[in-house]
């Protein structure tokens, strides 16, 4: 026997904006469909002058007096209003707070396999709520709450960075994280490590290259050079060449 269904005593959802023959006011404030003010009309000659152009006589300003009225596609106007909505929310960037709880006395394969778990949530980008439970007599201790919380983000913090710091209320202790900065630019993997910065443009000069342009720019380097050649070539006794020309006029 098919179950019967639940009677729904909700109203239908109705679009409470009033056009055409739904506006009952006198008069209105009409704006045409090129957005030009045409001016204070009777109701029945504003919609008299929209059905002129085949188009809606839409109350886009109901609380004015008179109450303002456009000229246009309704259809469309509702299409394109839609289609932003849409498109702000799919540009809008859904935060999800995850929580995970540790006890005072935790062993440390059970700290180990909360700690991935924390991992894990960081590494999709999510905010972890970290708890410490405290039972009985355990809340006259609150440092060992401290420094579970303090271990985790410290050795959490290339994945995440603490939002809020630890704060006892009543018998629990917790603790927000966020995704770091890393996380969240994409520069970690799925097994954690960290990629690293793209390098900026430009390269250290070569210091080979920098030196040669010196070494020839020198116009003493080759005259001598060629002094030094005929004097060998000259052997035991041979007169000196004379000075080059240029070097006359220097000692002028």
């Amino acid at each position: 026997m098919p179950v019967p269904r639940r009677f729904d005593r909700r109203p239908p959802e109705r679009d409470t904006t009033r056009i055409n023959e739904r506006i009952r006011v006198p008069e209105v404030r009409l704006i045409d469909d090129q957005g030009q003010q045409v001016g204070v009309l009777k109701t029945a000659d504003a919609l008299e002058f929209a059905q002129e152009r085949d188009l809606d006589l839409v109350e886009v300003a109901p609380e004015a007096r008179p109450p303002v009225c456009r000229v246009l596609d309704y259809s469309k106007y509702k299409y394109e209003q839609a289609q932003k909505v849409k498109q702000a929310r799919k540009h809008q960037q859904q935060i999800t707070v995850r929580e995970i709880k540790f006890r005072p006395k935790i062993a440390e394969h059970d700290y180990d396999t909360k700690k991935h778990h924390v991992e894990r949530f960081l590494l999709h980008k999510d905010k972890v709520k970290v708890t410490i439970m405290f039972r009985g007599r355990e809340v006259t201790h609150p440092e060992r709450g401290t420094m579970i919380l303090d271990r985790l983000a410290e050795e959490l913090s290339e994945l995440g960075i603490v939002e809020q710091r630890p704060m006892q209320e009543g018998r629990n202790m917790t603790m927000m994280m966020a995704p770091s900065k890393a996380v969240l630019a994409g520069r970690v993997g799925a097994d954690g490590v960290i990629a690293p910065e793209p390098a900026h443009d430009g390269s250290a000069p070569d210091a080979g290259a920098a030196e040669a342009p010196a070494a020839s720019t020198d116009p003493g380097a080759p005259e001598a050079s060629a002094a030094d050649a005929a004097a060998d070539a000259g052997g035991d006794g041979a007169p000196a060449a004379p000075a080059a020309p240029a070097d006359r006029k220097s000692v002028v």
